[in-house]
C-alpha cells in the first residue's frame, strides 16, 4: 500500500510505503500536479508486482527501510516503459545507460530468439563458437589499431577487473613487478572489488574501504584545471613505478556527467607512452556512440589506450556481456611455455552465445547511417539546455557531450542543492518523484540532472523531456 498523506508542514507530502508506519518519505507538495487538501491513498493488492516484489526481492542502491514500492513494469518499446497500471513513461536514462537502440528491438530480439534455438551457452575454455567470434572479429574493426585481442567477461565492473589484472600481470610477466594504479578523482569504476579500488572513495564503498589497495589520484581536467592535472600526472609517473592509468574518457558518469577534452586527453595519454604506463580507457558508459563518436577515444588525434571496457551498450540492453580488448603488445607477455604466466581470468557465462548475438544484432545496427544521424539529432536538441543558466539563478552549469546532457544545481558559493549529505538524501528523492509524476523517469546524481536517451527517442519524446526539466529548473530557481 501507499499513502500519500498531507502533513502539518507546510508544502510537505508523506508518503508511506509497504503499510509500515516506520517506512515514510517527506517529498515537497508542490511537486505533485494533482493533489487535494483531503488524504489521497492508493492500494495494491497484496499480490500485485510491487508488493511481492517488496516481500521477496533486495533492490540496488537502494535503503529498502524507506524506499517506496518499486514501479511494476508490464513491457517496454522503443524509449517509452509501460506500467502494469497502463502508465507510459518515458526512459530518459535508457535504463541505466544500457538501452541504446530502444525497447524490444526488434532486429535484436530476432537475433537472440534464433541463437537460442541452436545454442544457448558452452563453456568456453577448450570451446568457442560463431557469435563469438563474429563478435570479436567485428569489434575490433570498430575498435581499429592498435587493437588485436577480445577479452569476454559479464559487465562492466568485471571489464574493469579484466583490464586491472592484464596491467598488474603484464608487468609481474615481463619481470619488472608494477602495483601502483593511477586514477582520476571522483570516478566510478564499478562495485567489484578492484573497480571499486581504482574509484572515488564515498557511498557506494565505505564500509569496504580497508580491504580496496591504494590508488593515486589526479584531479579531473576540467576547463581551467588542465595544467594542473598534467602536472600531476607527470609528478606521479616521475616518482612511482605505475602500472596503469585508468579513466572515463571525456565524461565521468556517476560523477555527474563531468566532462573534459579531448586535447588533454590525448595530452594525458602522452605521458603515459613517456612514461611507459598502460593506458585504461573505461568506456562502458561512453562506448557506442554516447559522445557523439562511435567510441569516446576516437575524438583523440593520435593517442589510443592499450586496454578498453566495453559493456553496457553493447548488446542493445538486452543481456549482460563486459568485454576488455587490448594491444598485441600486452597479450604477447602472457604467451609463454609457462603456464603461469596464462591470464588465470574467468566466467561461467563468459561470451555467452546470446549475449554474443544480440551484439553482433546491435552492431548491425550502427551500419545503418540512421542510427548515427540520430545520435547528432539528439546532440543537437540537447544544445536547449545551455539557455537555462542565462535564464535562471541557481544553476550553476551545462554540460553537453553527444547524447549525453547534464544540468548542474546550486549556487557557486554554497554546498549544492540536493547533495548536502550524500547521493541518496530527501532533495534528489524530490526531483526524482518530480519526474516520474510528470512520465519522465530521470535518474538526478546528487544535484546534476541528467539525461542519456535511447537514441531512438522521438522529438516530441526528447522535447517533453527538456520541458519537464526547465519545468523543474523554474521551480527552485528565480528567474534572472
Amino acid at each position: 500500500m501507499l499513502l500519500f498523506k498531507y502533513t502539518k508542514a507546510p508544502g510537505i507530502v508523506r508518503i508511506r510505503s509497504g503499510g509500515k508506519k516506520s517506512n515514510i518519505r517527506r517529498i515537497p507538495m508542490k511537486l505533485f500536479k494533482h493533489r487535494s487538501s483531503q488524504t489521497l491513498v492508493i492500494f495494491t493488492a497484496m499480490n500485485s508486482i510491487s508488493a511481492r516484489d517488496r516481500a521477496a526481492i533486495w533492490h540496488p542502491f537502494t535503503q529498502e527501510h524507506t524506499a517506496a514500492d518499486n514501479i511494476a513494469m508490464a513491457r517496454a518499446s522503443g524509449a517509452l516503459l509501460y506500467t502494469d497500471d497502463g502508465r507510459e513513461i518515458i526512459d530518459a536514462v535508457s535504463s541505466w545507460w544500457v538501452n541504446i537502440h530502444g525497447h524490444a528491438n526488434a532486429h535484436i530480439a530476432a537475433a537472440i530468439a534464433a541463437q537460442a534455438t541452436q545454442l544457448e551457452q558452452v563453456i568456453f575454455a577448450g570451446f568457442t563458437h560463431e557469435p563469438a567470434v563474429r563478435c570479436a572479429e567485428r569489434l575490433l574493426a570498430l575498435l581499429g589499431n592498435p587493437f588485436q585481442k577480445v577479452f569476454y567477461s559479464d559487465d562492466g565492473s568485471t571489464s574493469v577487473e579484466v583490464a586491472l589484472k592484464m596491467a598488474l600481470q603484464f608487468w609481474h610477466n615481463k619481470g619488472t613487478p608494477r602495483r601502483t594504479i593511477v586514477a582520476l578523482e571522483g570516478a566510478y569504476h564499478g562495485d567489484t572489488f578492484g573497480a571499486m579500488a581504482v574509484g572515488a572513495r564515498g557511498v557506494f564503498n565505505r564500509p569496504f574501504e580497508p580491504l580496496l589497495f591504494d590508488t593515486l589520484t589526479v584531479s579531473v581536467p576540467v576547463a581551467g584545471n588542465e595544467e594542473q592535472t598534467l602536472q600531476a600526472l607527470e609528478q606521479i609517473f616521475s616518482t612511482h613505478e605505475v602500472a596503469a592509468f585508468i579513466f572515463e574518457p571525456l565524461v565521468q558518469g556517476a560523477a555527474g556527467m563531468v566532462m573534459y577534452s579531448p586535447e588533454v586527453l590525448g595530452r594525458m595519454l602522452q605521458l603515459c607512452r613517456k612514461h611507459n604506463v598502460l593506458a585504461i580507457a573505461d568506456e562502458v558508459m561512453t562506448g557506442f556512440g554516447r559522445t557523439g563518436t562511435l567510441f569516446a577515444f576516437q575524438q583523440l588525434q593520435n593517442e589510443k589506450p592499450d586496454i578498453i571496457c566495453l559493456s553496457k551498450g553493447i548488446t542493445g540492453g538486452f543481456l549482460p556481456l563486459g568485454v576488455t580488448a587490448c594491444t598485441g603488445k600486452l597479450y604477447e607477455a602472457f604467451l609463454s611455455d609457462d603456464k603461469h604466466k596464462a591470464l588465470f581470468h574467468g566466467h561461467s557465462y563468459t561470451a555467452n552465445p546470446l549475449a554474443c548475438a544480440a551484439a553482433n544484432a546491435c552492431f548491425d545496427l550502427f551500419e545503418k547511417p540512421g542510427t548515427m544521424q540520430q545520435i547528432s539529432a539528439i546532440a543537437a536538441r540537447n544544445e536547449q539546455l545551455k539557455k537555462l543558466p542565462e535564464q535562471f539563478r541557481n544553476i550553476r552549469e551545462v554540460r553537453c557531450m553527444g547524447t549525453i546532457a547534464a544540468v548542474e544545481f546550486g549556487e557557486q558559493e554554497k554546498s549544492t542543492y540536493f547533495n548536502e549529505l550524500n547521493d541518496f538524501n530527501e532533495r534528489r528523492d524530490a526531483a526524482y518523484a518530480f519526474f516520474l509524476e510528470r512520465n519522465v523517469l530521470l535518474r538526478p546524481l546528487g544535484n546534476v540532472v541528467y539525461l542519456i536517451p535511447p537514441y531512438c527517442i522521438t522529438e516530441t519524446q526528447h522535447q517533453q523531456v527538456i520541458d519537464v526539466i526547465t519545468e523543474f529548473a523554474a521551480l527552485y530557481s528565480t528567474k534572472k
